[in-house]
């Protein structure tokens, strides 16, 4: 049994921590500090420096500037090294080669006499028993969108020689944007000016014994740059992601063009997007992602009508009203940032969206404020139905590219877009809305595992074998069918017996050995993972004896690390572009909240559920 007044109490107290965490009018949160991106920084501020005086804003000289950023950084990259000579993506991811060959680089294209404790000897010696450059493209496959910017890196610091390093077809970029899906590119839709600029350097600095080829890319330098330059947001971060920026940056300025607007607008997202202790994160911040799960989390009755008013503004301003220079996507989409250089997507957009019906459910909200959300909704809706790829899924940024593993569809994002056009189907013509539904619940069913689970594109575990998470993406896929009535049919039931079999020993789970206990590892769950098996299963605590027997061990494993104040603990599940690991500071926080605001739904009293966004902010 459940002790009620204790859940209760719980998500109140949990609603309150996620109000309180609020920037404004909105929910920004942290990413972690990343070794990746600190490397990758510190290697193009090291190259910019040596190729050309930076000029600050103010247009005197400020190289000063530079080599502070460098040295703090790497102060910071060396204490982050793990006692194996690697180095994980966050502090608590373990090491893996690229991370590690990205600091090792870093370490020496600053020529930092940091090897007097031995830390460059250790590092290459764990490069050596990962295989080095066979163990890094093994890990990525035929996908070259990271392999190759890693080696480039490693190359401009003299570790591996320029003919180790894959040349990249640049040339390809000169064509527009609709066409790049039929091109065959070797790197995924979000990597194309890594495709130019590390193109560029590989054809600098090595170039093809084809004349026709050699001609070719000749000729595509000056017009590829043209393109650089018009996909390079207002922020100078492209993506708003450092380690991409940084790649762009260094591969520019290590052929001679460091005063080239694209290297030095790069330069200033660099200085801008750094940490007081010297690190950067994987990217800017996850403002409009985050803001949507709390939304969706807490509800929107949870603020006060002021409050709601202000926060609708800010999502809906986050909405794409322009053709996107990045991917040519057309308008009506979100991304994850209120930022230039976010994109929008097929998670964001739905998360926005289903945050948006939340308003125009709420029983306060204006004629005028429903109209307006409706509006921006209708724009959201199609812009989702216009993504959907003809395998029934829904991809992240581009329709049809499909090649190369994060530009394929995705059983997480399908099954979150289905749930959006459910929550606003109204506003679908009936035939077109089936059409997709069907395609949608077609494409689920044929990438259900024979196992009953369903694997996400953009989040992951450690811990797993093939750093799968299943527990994320059978949620998500559960909710999707509970939304459409559908927890009884055959794909859920396989689903919901799947992620019950997930349950760890202590209640929980996810997570991975945390300790031993009498030489044995012991798992220790998360309380991300958890708080979204709960979610999925929770609707269906009724009507399954084994359902309601984990959900009631799970909610007590959670209630339990609410009372420790331990559901703020992170867990590195996040998935970056190319399998780069990041943990969000706000999602234990807000995925606690969203499964405790369930639990309080499904096993509570209605008396139960009633707390004024008055009381709540006190």
């Amino acid at each position: 049994m459940i002790d009620h007044t204790r859940l209760i109490e719980s998500e109140r107290q949990v609603r309150r921590e996620l109000l309180a965490a609020r920037d404004g009018n909105h929910w920004v949160g942290q990413l972690a500090s990343s070794a990746l991106s600190t490397a990758t920084a510190i290697s193009a501020l090291s190259i910019v420096q040596r190729q050309h005086r930076w000029d600050g804003d103010s247009g005197e000289q400020d190289d000063s500037l530079l080599s502070e950023r460098i040295v703090q950084g790497l102060q910071w990259l060396s204490k982050q090294q793990n006692e194996d000579g690697g180095w994980g993506d966050t502090d608590q991811n373990y090491s893996n080669i690229s991370t590690t060959m990205l600091a090792l680089s870093a370490f020496r294209l600053t020529g930092v006499p940091a090897d007097t404790n031995g830390l460059l000897d250790r590092a290459e010696k764990y490069i050596e028993k990962q295989g080095g450059i066979r163990g890094l493209r093994q890990r990525y496959g035929r996908d070259k969108t990271f392999a190759v910017p890693i080696l480039t890196n490693a190359a401009l610091a003299g570790i591996v020689p320029w003919r180790k390093v894959s040349s990249l077809p640049f040339e390809l970029a000169v064509f527009p944007q609709s066409f790049y899906r039929f091109l065959q590119m070797p790197v995924v839709s979000y990597a194309v000016p890594a495709l130019v600029a590390i193109g560029q350097a590989r054809f600098f600095n090595a170039k093809p014994w084809n004349p026709v080829t050699r001609l070719i890319r000749s000729l595509s330098v000056a017009p590829t740059l043209r393109v650089l330059s018009q996909m390079q947001p207002a922020s100078g971060g492209f993506l708003e992601a450092i380690p991409l920026t940084s790649f762009v940056v260094m591969s520019l300025a290590a052929t001679g063009r460091a005063d080239h607007s694209v290297v030095k607008q790069g330069v200033r997202f660099l200085l801008s997007s750094v940490r007081d202790d010297g690190s950067w994160p994987i990217d800017t911040n996850l403002a409009t992602w985050n803001t949507s799960l709390a939304l969706n989390a807490i509800g929107a009755g949870s603020l006060q009508s002021d409050e709601l008013d202000s926060c609708i503004d800010w999502l809906l301003s986050c909405q794409q009203k322009e053709v996107h220079p990045y991917t040519g996507a057309e308008p009506g989409g979100w991304g994850w940032s209120d930022l230039s250089g976010a994109v929008p997507d097929a998670d964001d957009t739905p998360g926005a969206l289903l945050a948006l019906k939340q308003v125009v459910d709420h029983p306060e909200i204006s004629q005028a404020r429903r109209s307006q959300v409706t509006a921006a909704a209708r724009n959201g809706i199609q812009w989702l139905l216009d993504l959907q790829n003809r395998d029934g899924g829904w991809p992240t940024f581009c329709r049809g590219w499909g090649k190369l593993p994060f530009d394929r569809s995705g059983s997480d994002l399908t099954a979150h877009c289905l749930r959006a056009l459910q929550a606003w189907s109204h506003l679908i013509e009936p035939s077109e809305r089936d059409q997709a539904v069907r395609r949608g619940f077609n494409y689920l069913q044929r990438t259900q595992r024979p196992d009953g689970t369903w694997v996400p594109l953009w989040f992951g575990n450690q811990d797993h074998p093939e750093e799968e998470n299943p527990v994320y993406g059978s949620a998500k896929v559960l909710l999707g069918l509970h939304a459409f009535g559908k927890s009884q049919e055959p794909m859920a039931l396989r689903g919901l017996q799947a992620l019950v079999a997930l349950q760890n020993l202590d209640g929980g789970w996810g997570g991975g050995p945390r300790h031993v206990d009498e030489g044995e590892s012991k798992i220790s769950s998360s309380i991300e993972e958890t708080a979204l098996a709960l979610e999925a299963l929770l609707p269906c605590v009724h009507t399954d004896q084994n359902v309601r027997t984990a959900v009631f061990n799970g909610l007590e494993w959670l209630l339990s690390e609410v009372g420790h104040q331990r559901h703020r603990d992170v867990s590195p599940i996040g998935f970056y572009f190319a399998k780069l690991w990041y943990y969000e500071e706000l999602y234990p926080l807000t995925f606690t909240a969203s499964a405790l605001a369930a639990a309080v739904r499904m096993l509570g009293s209605p008396d139960d559920q009633k707390l004024s966004a008055a009381q709540l902010s006190t």
